[in-house]
C-alpha cells in the first residue's frame, strides 16, 4: 500500500438511510474523521447499489457502482457509517465487474480504499480514544455485514471503553442478526419479525436503557420493534455517542412502519 498523505482526503459515503432518516449520523462521522486528522469531502452520491444487487438486478447495480467509483475517484479513502454499504463497496463491487477487465481493475482499486467508519478510525488512523461523555449503560448489536464481511467487532468496543461514564453491558448473542437484512425484511416479513422479536428479548434482558449499533437499518428495525412492544430502550448510532453528539432524539422507525 502507498504511504498515506499526512492529511488524507476522505470521501464520506453518507448512505441512503442516514441521508433520509438520520443526518446526525453523517455529521457525527464528519467530526470523528476530522478529529482523526483527515480532510472530509462529500461527493454527489446516491445508493451503493446493494438493494438492486441483492434483488438480482446486477445491471442496475453495476450502473450505480460505476457512478460511485467515479464520484469518489479523487479520494484517498472512502468511509461509510455502515458495515452494510461498506461491505457492498469493499467486497462486492469487484464481483460485479468480473467480466470487464478495465472496470474490474478500477473496482478492485476502489474497494481497497473503502472502510466502515469505526474500523477506519481504529485500524487505519490508529485512533485509541475519543473525547466524549455518555454517562449511561449501553448494549451493542454487531451488525451482520460489518462483522462478517469487514471484521468489525472489537473496534467499536475499544472506543466505547474510552467514553466518559459509559458502561457497556453485553447482550446475549450480540452477533446474531436483527432480522432486517434490507429486502429480506420485506420479502420474508414473518421470519424477520420472529428474528427481531428474539433480538429485542436479548436487548431487554441486558437491562441497558440504550441500544447502540453501527448500521442505521438494523437500528431502525430494532427501534421499531421495541417501540411496538412499548419498550423505553433508546436506539442510537455508535458514531453519535463516540462524537459526543447525542442531543437529537433516539432513532425511530419510519412512521409508516410503526404499527
Amino acid at each position: 500500500m502507498p504511504v498515506s498523505p499526512e492529511k488524507p482526503r476522505v470521501g464520506l459515503f453518507v448512505t441512503c438511510l442516514v441521508d433520509l432518516f438520520r443526518p446526525s449520523v453523517g455529521f457525527a462521522a464528519v467530526r470523528l474523521i476530522e478529529n482523526a486528522g483527515c480532510e472530509v469531502v462529500v461527493p454527489a452520491q446516491t445508493c451503493c447499489g446493494q438493494p438492486a444487487c441483492n434483488s438480482g438486478d446486477r445491471a442496475t447495480a453495476r450502473d450505480i457502482a460505476a457512478q460511485v467509483i467515479d464520484a469518489f475517484s479523487s479520494c484517498d479513502y472512502v468511509v461509510a457509517p455502515s458495515g452494510s454499504c461498506g461491505g457492498m463497496m469493499a467486497k462486492h463491487y469487484p464481483e460485479l465487474f468480473a467480466s470487464d477487465p478495465d472496470m474490474a481493475r478500477r473496482a478492485g482499486e476502489f474497494a481497497g480504499k473503502c472502510h466502515e467508519l469505526v474500523s477506519f478510525l481504529v485500524d487505519v488512523r490508529g485512533v485509541t480514544s475519543v473525547a466524549a461523555s455518555f454517562p449511561r449503560d449501553v448494549t451493542y448489536h454487531d451488525s451482520c455485514s460489518g462483522l462478517r464481511e469487514l471484521g468489525v467487532r472489537t473496534q467499536p468496543r475499544e472506543l466505547l471503553a474510552t467514553v466518559d461514564g459509559l458502561k457497556l453491558v453485553e447482550m446475549k448473542n450480540s452477533d446474531v442478526c436483527c432480522g432486517f437484512g434490507g429486502t429480506f425484511a420485506v420479502k420474508y416479513g414473518e421470519i424477520s419479525n420472529q428474528i427481531v422479536t428474539e433480538k429485542c428479548a436479548a436487548i431487554a434482558a441486558s437491562g441497558a436503557p440504550v441500544l447502540l449499533a453501527g448500521d442505521l437499518g438494523c437500528l431502525m428495525n430494532m427501534a421499531g420493534k421495541l417501540a411496538r412492544q412499548g419498550s423505553a430502550v433508546e436506539a442510537r448510532h455508535v458514531a453519535e455517542v463516540l462524537a459526543g453528539m447525542t442531543d437529537d432524539p433516539p432513532v425511530a422507525a419510519p412512521a409508516e412502519r410503526r404499527r
